[in-house]
């Protein structure tokens, strides 16, 4: 029988004490690894991304930004070709990729959105895929913080509207708008109008008159709508998406609109991403940033200049005395 050297009992407790520490290192420092490896994944994701999404021969601009909830939960936004930001509840790692879904309340037809995309490279790669089956590639950049570091120069104020014709715009579709009397209108639904020219930062100065439930609104470089809408008699609407709303993001500190049929009027300055809106001469919005497009914007390159279009697809609208002043 092999004899075992008897160990002092006053060393006992030392030794016990120092198996303890080394358990409590060898945990802690697994613990540390393991948080580590948890939060490691989500870093190249958060952040806002402008997406660039395909529909067979054309592409949907898209935006979608990402930030942490808590320590380990990661939720969002997303912007698609209609309607304002949709919440993400959660957007969940899954290896070396990330998913998230849209529910069906959502989305026309009531179709869930699910999609699946990975970073590489500060790269967004992936697809959407609605219930029906139906499969959308997409592609996407970080998009632009639009920082200005000095107070802006501006130029001399330009029409846009001559109050004779649509001289200086285009439309997207067939043409039904028309000018009356030195109005620009658009009796019923139909193309959007847009500037030939494009602009960085400005100011804008616009007229507008809207039938009873009608809906309109201009859009900021071709991708931030200034919501213009019957907010008195139309359907309820979230505060986010009324009238002097930038759509789906920030909402009017005030409400100023007047009747349908009456004559109203926006000032409105943009300066990178902060935006300042007076409705009917009482300022709404002040130096708020926009975080990406809105629906139905003309594209996702944030970072380059864009024209301003009004909304002629959401039922009878008037327009008049359009003048910008750009930056210099």
């Amino acid at each position: 029988m092999r004899n075992f050297p008897i160990l002092n009992r006053q060393r006992i407790p030392r030794l016990m004490g120092i198996q303890f520490i080394l358990c409590l290192f060898l945990f802690s420092s697994v613990e540390a690894q393991t948080a580590k490896n948890e939060q490691k994944p989500d870093l190249p994701v958060i952040g806002r991304w402008d997406i660039t999404m395909e529909d067979g021969s054309k592409t949907i601009p898209s935006w979608l930004e990402v930030q942490k909830s808590g320590t380990h939960i990661l939720i969002g936004r997303f912007t698609y070709a209609f309607g304002s930001a949709r919440p993400i509840t959660e957007v969940k790692p899954d290896g070396n990729k990330f998913r998230f879904s849209i529910p069906p309340q959502w989305e026309k037809g009531n179709r869930n959105m699910d999609f699946e995309f990975e970073v590489n490279d500060g790269k967004l790669t992936g697809s959407m895929v609605y219930t029906d089956g139906t499969t959308h590639h997409f592609t996407g950049v970080r998009a632009p913080l639009l920082t200005r570091t000095a107070e802006p120069v501006w130029g001399k104020p330009v029409k846009l509207f001559n109050g004779t014709d649509t001289k200086g715009w285009h439309t997207d579709g067939k043409n039904q708008w028309v000018v009356e009397n030195g109005v620009l209108r658009s009796k019923h639904s139909g193309a959007n109008l847009i500037t030939d020219q494009k602009f960085t930062d400005f100011k804008l100065h616009i007229e507008f008159k809207y039938d009873k439930g009608s809906n309109s609104g201009v859009y900021l470089r071709g991708r931030y709508e200034v919501q213009i809408i019957d907010t008195k008699t139309g359907e309820p609407e979230p505060i986010n998406n009324q009238f002097s709303a930038v759509y789906g993001f920030l909402p009017p500190n005030k409400m100023m609109a007047k009747d349908a049929g009456q004559w109203q009027s926006y000032d409105i300055t943009l300066v990178g991403r902060l935006v300042t809106i007076v409705a009917n001469g009482t300022m709404v919005i002040c130096k708020q940033e926009i975080p990406g497009i809105t629906g139905g914007a003309i594209d996702s390159k944030e970072g380059e200049p864009g024209p301003i279009f009004i909304q002629g697809d959401h039922g009878p609208i008037d327009y008049r005395n359009i003048v910008i002043t750009p930056v210099k």
